[in-house]
């Protein structure tokens, strides 16, 4: 195998933007793993007084995530979520936003969005990391991304994905910020913001499975929750789609009933996390590594679907609207592909 090299003649900006990239995703991978091995560390080798202290933070986590679901209200930190290692990471890539309707501060909104990729590096950019763009955009209107609620349990982490707009997935979670009052001068609405835009990848773990550079492969037929939690807390629906997502960064091969997927499918039962080895570039090479490629992603929010409120949501009427949210993002995929994706002819959208 011949192993590309980057030249040394790299401009200075771009090596800052693959440092913002590399950097951030060492740094995530550490946290996460490295905080599991730190508590085990204290626990198994420390003293009485740090194992003690730890035990403490452990049941706080627990006790904390119980009563609050781990949700930070507003948006945090502005220097958490937009800052110049942040500005680096989106212009790696680089990563795009693109309106196409209004999202009125009037209303919370539940934002459908496609496909997850491997990292879900449109989304996260966008409305979690470097929210700067977003705000330009959609004055008034929160952003944040859900994600799956076990990693509100993570040591350290936690707090990182609070900071960064996460939040979990949970129906209790989900619930809590789409019924959040729009009045303006509701004592919650003290930062000037008056809505709640939370983000859900609905494909999650088995759309994961399906990516790979070219193949835009969605999971949603019979994911019907995201529009049940819409109904029930009288959010509109916005589909959104991230051209470019699947193609920065490939996986080991894994077609369906391979050993590899059967593997994943059985990890993923019990954990609700994919497993994969992710087939990228390095640091200082363009032929092998973990970390993504230099792709661009335009992040594209469709139009808003108003739905009628319901404690109980009738299924024909999910049904309904479950089809708009799919009509929506076939013809989202129609206009903008030949914009946004290369060798277009060759790509097509499939829907299982």
């Amino acid at each position: 195998m011949k192993i590309e090299w980057a030249p040394i003649g790299v401009p200075m900006e771009r090596r800052r933007q693959t440092f913002a990239m590399a950097f951030l995703i060492f740094f995530c991978l550490t946290v996460s793993l490295g905080s599991y091995i730190l508590v085990a560390a204290l626990l198994i080798y420390g003293s009485l007084l740090w194992r003690t202290l730890v035990i403490i933070y452990l049941v706080y986590v627990y006790v904390d995530h119980r009563r609050t679901h781990s949700i930070m209200d507003g948006n945090g930190w502005t220097i958490i979520r937009n800052n110049w290692l942040f500005r680096h990471y989106r212009d790696y890539f680089p990563v795009q936003l693109v309106k196409t309707a209004e999202l009125p501060p009037n209303k919370n909104y539940i934002l459908a969005s496609f496909p997850h990729g491997i990292l879900g590096t449109g989304i996260s950019i966008n409305m979690g990391l470097d929210i700067s763009k977003w705000l330009e955009l959609f004055p008034q209107v929160r952003p944040k991304v859900a994600t799956l609620d076990q990693n509100f349990l993570t040591p350290i982490g936690r707090g990182l994905l609070r900071a960064w707009g996460l939040v979990s997935v949970s129906k209790e979670a989900l619930v809590y910020l789409l019924t959040k009052s729009n009045d303006p001068k509701h004592k919650d609405n003290r930062d000037g913001f008056t809505s709640n835009a939370v983000a859900i990848l609905v494909g999650g773990a088995q759309e994961a499975l399906d990516s790979h550079p070219g193949k835009y492969i969605l999971t949603l037929k019979d994911r019907k929750g995201f529009v049940k939690m819409a109904i029930r807390t009288g959010s509109s629906i916005v589909p959104t789609f991230s051209f470019g997502e699947v193609d920065i960064i490939d996986q080991v091969a894994n077609p369906p009933n391979s050993a590899v997927r059967r593997f994943q499918d059985f990890v993923k039962k019990f954990t609700g996390i994919s497993p994969m080895i992710p087939v990228g570039r390095g640091i200082f090479n363009y032929t092998f590594g973990i970390l993504p490629n230099r792709r661009r992603i335009v992040q594209v929010v469709g139009a808003p679907i108003d739905v009628i409120k319901s404690d109980q949501p009738d299924a024909a009427y999910v049904d309904k609207i479950h089809q708009q949210v799919i009509d929506d993002l076939e013809k989202m995929f129609a206009k903008y592909k030949a914009q946004y994706i290369p060798n277009v002819k060759q790509k097509k959208l499939i829907i299982h």
